[in-house]
């Protein structure tokens, strides 16, 4: 069994939580449905429900009706992947906000990991 954790920021707040929160109940249950998958079949799970984005980061994908969930991950350790930004995908190719976003989570994580905070 894999871990899943979530990215927390400096101020306590918890965004990919705080994204699945707002979802319906429906659109909860697929969210939940895929990281339950990755958490049973980690780096084994693959398409359609996980793809590389670039570097690091890998993309969880849930679609209910015509809307696509996203998730952004990375494999922080051996066994657990970190989640750090979820939206909703609008277009073929995730936006350049939205990698940053995650990139910049990513860049914060491991900075505040080695600095032990």
């Amino acid at each position: 069994m894999w871990e899943i954790e979530y990215y927390e920021a400096a101020n306590g707040q918890i965004p990919v939580k705080e994204f699945i929160e707002v979802l319906s109940v429906k659109e909860r249950a697929k969210v939940a449905r895929a990281i339950d998958l990755l958490e049973e079949f980690g780096i084994n799970l693959g398409m359609p429900y996980a793809e590389h984005v670039e570097g690091e980061l890998w993309e969880l994908r849930t679609r209910l009706s015509n809307s696509r969930y996203r998730i952004i991950y990375f494999l922080n350790t051996s066994k657990a992947f970190i989640m750090l930004h979820g939206f909703v995908k609008k277009t073929r190719k995730i936006s350049k906000g939205d990698l940053e976003i995650a990139k910049n989570r990513l860049r914060d994580y491991v900075a505040r990991r080695r600095s032990g905070k």
